[in-house]
């Protein structure tokens, strides 16, 4: 397997798979630009995805989602993440939660963040919403 391949749960992304790679990679450099950590990619459970997980500087994880919308109809990309698929990230936190090694019994902080590149520009929406609200 080549090294671009590990990066991945299974192989290389082609289509749009590939395109909304390439918005995840963008994503992640922004983020490590404002000093958070990459921990995990493509975290997948049954019924749910997380794009990325980071870890802020208080060592809060962050849970992200990236949309990309090239154009602003119906609402752009922040508004294309209903009430459905914030149930199906907050599934797979909790998935990744219970079934990474853990060094102590206490949970850490979590939020759950948006990079939303609304026709090619960046916005991050930092507690974009709760675990509790879904």
């Amino acid at each position: 397997m080549n090294a671009r391949a590990d990066r991945y749960n299974f192989s290389r992304p082609t289509g749009s798979k590939l395109v909304g790679a390439a918005f995840e990679a963008r994503a992640m450099e922004f983020l490590q630009r404002q000093r958070l950590r990459f921990v995990a990619r493509n975290v997948l459970c049954r019924g749910g995805e997380i794009d990325l997980v980071m870890r802020d500087r208080d060592g809060a994880l962050v849970f992200v989602e990236v949309r990309a919308r090239a154009q602003q109809q119906y609402g752009g990309a922040a508004a294309s993440i209903g009430w459905q698929k914030k149930q199906r990230i907050v599934r797979a936190a909790r998935y990744y939660l219970a079934t990474r090694s853990r060094r102590s019994h206490d949970e850490p902080a979590c939020r759950f963040d948006v990079i939303a590149f609304e026709a090619g520009r960046l916005v991050w929406l930092r507690d974009a919403f709760r675990a509790d609200e879904v």
